[in-house]
């Protein structure tokens, strides 16, 4: 007499889920360990990449020489900077300040570790940071200190009538409020 098997034993089935459970556990916590990268560091994004990455701590200082292809960064006053390891697409960035007389000039920064500063930027514990314009093979943007997302501007002469309304903004006599 011969008998035919119908199915599977139990045994067989536990095996079969127990193998199944094993690749998606391997598989799901390769995934979730994976480390956030913050997206490369651009004009429009550059303090919002350091922040959703978590790396504004405290008052953070962000360096870059080189023609600004290498970046550094601070976290508090009295640490050293440390190499800023993901990607910035800040290369031959050209960097204006508001000078006394309300005209924008290239700012001169000096030089760290024998390199010429082409960018320097604070970012401070109450969420203001340095407030700059940025000139880019790109394009031209301006970066605000406390209010508003950076934006790019057709010019340099744009980005001075922003850096002025937002100043007026700030000093006027309750105005913003």
């Amino acid at each position: 007499m011969q008998t035919f098997r119908k199915g599977f034993t139990l045994i067989e089935l536990m095996i079969v889920i127990f193998l199944i459970v094993l690749i998606y556990a391997l598989v799901f916590s390769y995934f979730s360990e994976e480390e956030t990268k913050p997206e490369a560091l651009t004009p429009l994004t550059l303090k919002a990449s350091l922040a959703d990455a978590g790396m504004l701590s405290g008052q953070t200082t962000l360096l870059c020489t080189d023609k600004c292809k290498t970046c550094y960064l601070r976290q508090g006053l009295q640490s050293d900077f440390k190499l800023y390891e993901n990607a910035a697409n800040l290369q031959n960035s050209e960097v204006y300040l508001l000078d006394t007389y309300n005209d924008l000039s290239l700012a001169e920064y000096g030089r760290y570790d024998d390199k010429k500063v082409c960018l320097q930027l604070d970012f401070y514990p109450n969420g203001s940071s340095t407030k700059a314009v940025l000139k880019t093979p790109q394009g031209i943007f301006y970066l605000p200190s406390y209010f508003g997302k950076p934006q790019e501007v057709e010019s340099l002469e744009a980005a001075k009538d922003l850096w002025l309304k937002d100043t007026k903004l700030v000093t006027g006599t309750g105005d913003f409020y």
